[in-house]
């Protein structure tokens, strides 16, 4: 399978990829416009029903747990939860997730919400952080980001974030790995076609943490980055890598004003 993929990918790369060019979303390049389009509307009716109705979404379950997490005091901490500061997430977390990522004064730099989590259990809570990508700090990410539904992507405005969504600008832009492929030419000058039989959507990173079917389970955003380089034969940088982070910044630019979907299916 994997070479079936390399095969593909290369196909595209050599027939259908020659030019470097964003397509352009409105005036400017790379930001929002009338043409774009979530990744949910190129998904099959059945995908699409299944991350519209609670009761089929199997990311739920996910959030289920977040809540109870939200609610206790963690192993090792000070007997405080994220309810003890932040009362009733429904009320007090509304909004929140549509502004990551963004500057953080305590880590001196741009963090996800994923940080913003772990920062706050080894501060307030005086417990322990959580592994990247581990199953209780994806049910409270998408617990938190459950709250902002229906929200439109509100990138931060800071000096620091603005700098990361550009760095993050010219990742997007630049060929990697093996295949010599960037994200731009997949998702921009592609997006619509299919790869490996699977919908090529245009990136917008508003339905994170997602549920994909391949994976069983639920993801996060770096994840999905990750596989995107491995699947160039590109170097994989580690979970909160700079360049990971800043990517996350770049992509909450183009999907500024999109409502969050989160928790999102995918095949």
């Amino acid at each position: 399978m994997r070479s079936i993929v390399a095969l593909l990918l290369t196909l595209v790369a050599t027939n259908c990829l020659a030019a470097d060019r964003v397509r352009p979303y409105g005036s400017d390049p790379g930001l929002p416009g009338s043409d774009r389009k979530s990744g949910r509307d190129y998904m099959s009716p059945a995908t699409q029903a299944m991350q519209s109705d609670d009761t089929q979404n199997p990311a739920m379950l996910w959030v289920a747990n977040g809540e109870t997490l939200w609610r206790t005091a963690p192993m090792g901490g000070n007997g405080k939860s994220c309810a003890t500061c932040h009362t009733d997430a429904k009320t007090s977390m509304r909004g929140a997730a549509t502004t990551f990522p963004r500057f953080s004064q305590q880590a001196g730099k741009v963090i996800t919400l994923a940080d913003q989590v772990n920062q706050c259990r080894t501060g307030a809570l005086k417990a322990s952080s959580l592994k990247s990508e581990s199953a209780d700090l994806l049910a409270l990410e998408a617990y938190i980001a459950l709250q902002s539904r229906g929200m439109p992507v509100t990138p931060a405005t800071d000096k620091e974030t603005r700098q990361a969504a550009e760095r993050g600008r010219k990742l997007f832009t630049t060929r990697i790995g093996q295949l010599n492929l960037s994200c731009a030419q997949c998702h921009d000058n592609n997006a619509g076609k299919r790869l490996a039989g699977a919908p090529i959507p245009q990136g917008h990173a508003n339905a994170y943490p997602i549920y994909r079917l391949e994976w069983q389970g639920v993801g996060s955003l770096q994840r999905r980055l990750r596989n995107c380089m491995s699947g160039v034969r590109a170097e994989v940088p580690p979970y909160g890598a700079p360049d990971l982070v800043d990517l996350e910044a770049y992509l909450a630019l183009r999907a500024q004003g999109m409502p969050l979907e989160t928790p999102g299916v995918r095949p």
